[in-house]
């Protein structure tokens, strides 16, 4: 009667549950909350990261063995050699999610051995030129090689794009590593220059820096040739750039600064507003006669020293944008006047003249014979260190 009566009482009541049982349970929810949001975060962390894979990518010709690593992040994906540090490929999407290959380059590793225009190249020890392929530094004049005319051109014949790198996987991409030796090419000082490729988002960036045991000089830039079409896919002429450049520096008839910096301001080499490239290109213009339409550097307004965007390119029939961050003073904008259908590229691609463009953050051409220029100077116990950013939408 007694336990009839108590369940008679309870019947309609809640059960409750002891101390322990309560907390017990309260403990096996906490742990499936923090199980699902460790998995959420997992989940959003794999989205965010890159992704490095390796594949052989050939041999040199005295039998270096070469390596291509590929870096995916959420929206691209970039193949870099550690052969001179070229990037081979770099797929971006449009405006409707097509991805593109979007650099020349070859297929091979046996292209980029042969005579190549600096596809996708890391360049040093010196980027761009050196008039008379000389300088003065420490009141003693060093020689370069003349694999340009009379100038040193992109580090010499054999620059940092000839050799071979050491590299490694590093979060988000690869770090590549080079010990130039005193007088690697005419240049004093052991420089030893380690440069990251890294993908985040929508940004390829890379990440020089530089120490050396002597004084020297030092200048390093990535030579990629962009199409924002797709590589291969025509002429550059339609992309509208945007440089934030008041001056640049005017040219002789070597391609070597004459050391003004000129106003922009009236004259074809004006793209502080977006400018479709091919509108002014074949004007009766002195400096775009000398350099067979745009081979300049650009003066940039921030100055360097600080991140700041230098240069957008905005490609209308695809919707690609491609800007380009640096803490560099000058960039050189390059419309591939010397291509000209004798180099057939990747997916068996002709490169006809102005094919493609290049945007080349960097200290000023010749700066080793300009002191008025931004020096490039490097001495024991500095450090070289710069950043370029080449970030990219659609729209």
């Amino acid at each position: 009667m007694g336990d009839n009566a108590a369940v008679r009482a309870h019947r309609g009541k809640p059960l409750r549950r002891s101390g322990l049982e309560a907390t017990h349970s309260n403990t096996e929810v906490a742990r499936l909350r923090v199980g699902i949001l460790v998995l959420a975060l997992m989940t959003i962390v794999a989205e965010v990261q890159s992704q490095v894979t390796k594949q052989p990518f050939g041999k040199t010709a005295d039998g270096i063995a070469v390596d291509l690593y590929t870096i995916k992040s959420s929206a691209l994906e970039v193949t870099v050699t550690n052969y001179g540090g070229l990037v081979t490929s770099l797929k971006v999407p449009d405006r409707n999610g097509k991805l593109a290959d979007v650099v020349l380059g070859y297929d091979s590793l046996d292209g980029y051995l042969k005579a190549s225009p600096f596809f996708g190249a890391l360049i040093g020890r010196y980027g761009n030129r050196i008039g008379g392929a000389q300088f003065v530094l420490d009141g003693k004049t060093y020689s370069t090689p003349k694999n340009d005319g009379p100038n040193t051109l992109h580090g010499g014949s054999k620059g940092f794009d000839k050799v071979v790198w050491t590299a490694k996987e590093i979060p988000h991409g690869i770090e590549l590593t080079y010990i130039s030796p005193d007088g690697d090419q005419g240049f004093p000082g052991t420089l030893t220059a380690v440069v990251r490729y890294t993908l985040e988002g929508k940004d390829l960036k890379i990440d020089y820096s530089a120490t050396t045991d002597k004084d020297t000089v030092v200048n390093l830039t990535s030579h990629s040739y962009f199409n924002l079409k797709g590589q291969g896919e025509g002429d550059i002429l339609q992309h509208e750039l945007k440089l934030n450049a008041g001056h640049y520096t005017p040219v002789d008839a070597n391609l070597i600064p004459t050391g003004e910096l000129a106003t922009v301001e009236g004259t074809p080499f004006d793209f502080r507003k977006a400018t479709a490239i091919g509108a002014r290109i074949n004007d009766d213009n002195d400096q775009l006669k000398k350099g067979k339409g745009y081979d300049h550097n650009w003066v940039l307004d921030s100055g360097g020293g600080k991140l700041s965007e230098a240069a957008e390119v905005y490609e209308p029939t695809t919707g690609r944008v491609m800007q380009v961050w640096t803490d560099q003073p000058g960039i050189q904008f390059y419309t591939g006047n010397f291509l000209d259908g004798t180099i057939t590229g990747k997916d068996g691609k002709v490169y006809q003249r102005r094919y493609a463009l290049c945007l080349e953050t960097q200290h000023f051409p010749d700066s080793p014979n300009h002191p008025k220029f931004p020096t490039t100077e490097l001495k024991p116990g500095e450090k070289y260190h710069t950043v370029t950013i080449y970030r990219f939408s659609a729209r």
